[in-house]
């Protein structure tokens, strides 16, 4: 058990009906339909219709569900939020995709929350002009709960090459811009679908940098995210020890296993647990 907002999300195309199921059952902490890039525009208007189908299905229960709409400024952006008024079930969880502007969230905001009361916004940021926008769109709604990083448009608005290395700044600022804001941050999805190798040096990347989970483009990938953003029995025990130093020294600076610790380790460390350690 963990109290952390995501790990994983796992994406699936609004089309793609067979896949639900394992998606649902995936073990990802979030399950996604998906009404945007993974949707050709000839099929939006059937994909629409058939995302409702996510939240209502017999493997949705139980699990957290979202939806990925496309975006605001287009009218496919606007159908979504219309249709998604009137599914039986309306998703809990809405991504927005390349938000630029406060504006954005504050539209699907205003279409939604009447219709569901404890509706769960995420802003994908993945323009130019939203990197520069991050932290006014962080702090824009206390629906916010997150901002992700989206490598491939970034990249493409950029001419950049789709690697760590060159997208490393971009990533660094949507990780302030969340943390300034003290909602979530959740990486790009690693597209080589076979490659676990990559995925894990990603994933472990993203955690370094200060990330708390990545999309998940495959079922074969949830695993190794949910591994990589969750702390081994190991790291469990070395924070029970920074903390009960913590306690003793008074929050004073003290050492750990050789190690000089000192507020920043106490705080990091009394977090890990919160999120990780049922135990407290």
């Amino acid at each position: 058990m963990y109290a952390r907002y995501c790990r994983s999300m796992l994406c699936t195309p609004a089309t793609a009906v067979g896949r639900y199921a394992n998606c649902h059952r995936s073990g990802a902490d979030i399950c996604l339909v998906d009404l945007e890039d993974s949707v050709a525009p000839q099929d939006k208007a059937e994909a629409r219709l058939r995302a409702s189908a996510f939240f209502t299905g017999e493997s949705a229960s139980g699990r957290r569900c979202a939806v990925r709409m496309s975006m605001i400024t287009e009218p496919d952006g606007m159908r979504d939020l219309l249709a998604m008024r009137e599914y039986p079930v309306r998703p809990p969880i809405v991504l927005v995709p390349k938000v630029e502007s406060p504006r954005d969230i504050e539209i699907v905001a205003r279409l939604l929350r009447p219709v569901r009361p404890d509706l769960e916004l995420c802003a994908v940021i993945e323009t130019p002009r939203g990197v520069e926008a991050a932290a006014a769109i962080a702090a824009t709604s206390p629906r916010l709960r997150a901002l992700i990083f989206g490598s491939a448009d970034y990249a493409s608005a950029l001419g950049a090459q789709l690697r760590w290395e060159p997208l490393a700044q971009a990533r660094t600022r949507v990780v302030n811009a969340a943390r300034a804001a003290e909602v979530e941050a959740i990486d790009s999805p690693t597209f080589h679908l076979q490659d676990l190798t990559a995925l894990r040096r990603e994933a472990i990347l993203a955690r370094d940098l200060g990330f708390s989970g990545k999309i998940a483009l495959h079922p074969r990938q949830v695993a190794v995210i949910n591994q990589v953003f969750s702390p081994d029995a190991a790291s469990l025990e070395a924070a029970r020890r920074v903390v009960a130093a913590g306690q003793r020294s008074g929050q004073g600076i003290t050492t750990v296993d050789g190690v000089m610790v000192g507020r920043p380790f106490f705080e990091a460390s009394r977090r890990l647990l919160d999120e990780f350690d049922p135990s407290g």
